[in-house]
């Protein structure tokens, strides 16, 4: 299953790192990611591959907003088909 994660957050070092990390714990790919700094702010979505993760979605959602939490920045996953939905005119 794929799905979006967002971060948005003051920018600083290390948030990158930190998400990518948190990620690599959790066996979840990273498919795409793109990010931009707008007036000292991060946004960056990541288009990730949770087939091979152990871990249930519940559990990735909740150890991502963890991770945000700890470094000051707010982290959010949808499934695939969800985040399409909501974008679609």
């Amino acid at each position: 299953m794929k799905a979006f994660l967002t971060v948005i957050g003051k920018d600083k070092v290390g948030i990158v790192a930190a998400i990518s990390d948190e990620l690599f714990k959790l066996n979840v790919n990273i498919v795409d990611i793109t990010q931009t700094i707008m007036d000292d702010f991060l946004t960056m979505v990541v288009m990730v591959d949770l087939e091979k993760s152990p871990k249930s979605f519940d559990e990735i959602k909740k150890a991502l907003k963890e991770r945000g939490e700890a470094i000051g920045v707010e982290a959010k996953i949808q499934r695939e088909e969800i985040f399409n939905k909501m974008h679609r005119i």
